[in-house]
């Protein structure tokens, strides 16, 4: 089994930036993808990052140019660097992992719990 464990979330003024940070613990053998989705209030959750196995990045369009995706491949932990932040960016930010633990037959979705980001003055 896979545990991911979101930090980083606050409250910030607009213009502002935050890091998320997504530890996962358990015997991971290979990450296949690792993606931040947020969700707002009322509103379906989306994908705002994503990271492949390979290094490759796909950002929102929302939030292409102000967030960056980054991977501690050493402790199977990610980050998402926020700056620019805006009021619409709040939301809860979720991690996804697409992985493969040692019990795992075959690759499993695992979530964070969620970390709550506010952007407001």
């Amino acid at each position: 089994q896979v545990h991911l464990e979101e930090s980083g979330g606050g409250l910030v003024q607009p213009g502002g930036s935050l890091r998320l940070s997504c530890a996962a613990s358990g015997n991971i053998l290979k990450i296949y993808t690792m993606t931040w989705w947020r969700q707002a209030p009322g509103k379906e959750r989306e994908v705002a990052a994503t990271m492949t196995g390979n290094g490759s990045t796909h950002y929102a369009k929302a939030v292409k140019g102000r967030f960056v995706i980054a991977r501690d491949a050493g402790h199977n932990t990610t980050y998402l660097q926020m700056n620019s932040l805006k009021p619409e960016d709040s939301a809860v930010y979720y991690c996804h992992y697409v992985a493969t633990a040692l019990d795992d037959a075959d690759h499993k979705d695992y979530w964070g719990q969620g970390t709550q980001v506010t952007v407001s003055s």
